[in-house]
């Protein structure tokens, strides 16, 4: 049973059991969402892609429910440059709206990315995260960890 959290204005959240059948429901969960959300169809489709992969990475460790969080927003490259006195306001371009989306779980381990051979059956979701992510980073918090990531948004 997939427990919805949120999923008003620019935010939507989801708790799934951890369980096979999750990976399909938080893709249809994303998915659908990104498309109310009238969202490039590039941008859900990779969106989609690594929540399955963190997702499944999720179900292969840990034992407890699995967040999902999409929210849109807007980079914060200017405001961390005036604050870093790196740029001047003129010269930082204005900020870029972001998809960031988070996968949490109970385990307090951060993920490890590992180089997957050609005929190994896993091993590529964070390498796909890498690649494909215009950030990413994992936290902890208070019961696990978060991995998340952004994707930039058209426009």
């Amino acid at each position: 049973m997939i427990g919805v959290i949120d999923t008003e204005g620019d935010c939507a959240e989801w708790a799934f059991p951890a369980e096979p059948g999750s990976v399909r429901s938080a893709r249809h969960a994303v998915r659908g969402t990104l498309g109310s959300w009238g969202l490039d169809a590039a941008v859900g489709d990779l969106a989609v892609l690594l929540v399955s992969e963190l997702v499944t990475n999720s179900l292969r460790y840990a034992s407890g429910p699995i967040g999902v969080r999409l929210a849109q927003a807007q980079a914060q490259a200017q405001a961390q440059a005036q604050a870093h006195g790196d740029a001047p306001l003129a010269d930082v371009a204005p900020p870029a709206s972001v998809l960031l989306v988070e996968v949490s779980d109970p385990l307090p381990d951060p993920p490890t990315e590992r180089s997957a051979g050609p005929d190994d059956e896993g091993g590529r979701g964070l390498q796909l995260v890498a690649c494909s992510a215009r950030r990413w980073g994992t936290r902890r918090g208070k019961s696990g960890k978060t991995v998340w990531f952004e994707l930039a948004l058209p426009g």
